[in-house]
């Protein structure tokens, strides 16, 4: 006899009217997202100042770093713009456990 998965007793979804204050705090993550794209901007054209000054200069240490913010900057930006859809993909995966 072959052993059967568990039923599920509660199909509890997440809901946007279950609290009060939930449309508040979605426009402040989004604000949150807003001011971390800008400031993936700003490290980037900082980072490319940075390297061009050392790569100018002959001054290796300086353009390594400035290379490694640009990379860092652009990770930065890719993950705060993939948010939503790195969390739905884990929510949806989470969903067929």
């Amino acid at each position: 006899m072959l052993p059967t998965a568990p039923a599920i007793l509660a199909d509890v979804s997440p809901n946007t009217t279950g609290l009060p204050g939930i449309s508040s705090l979605s426009n402040i993550v989004g604000a949150l997202l807003s001011i971390g794209l800008i400031a993936c901007v700003a490290g980037l054209v900082i980072a490319a100042i940075v390297w061009a000054i050392g790569s100018h200069s002959s001054n290796p240490s300086l353009a390594s770093r400035g290379k490694t913010g640009v990379l860092v900057a652009l990770v930065a930006a890719i993950l705060i713009g993939g948010a939503n859809v790195l969390v739905d993909f884990f929510v949806t995966t989470g969903k067929g456990l």
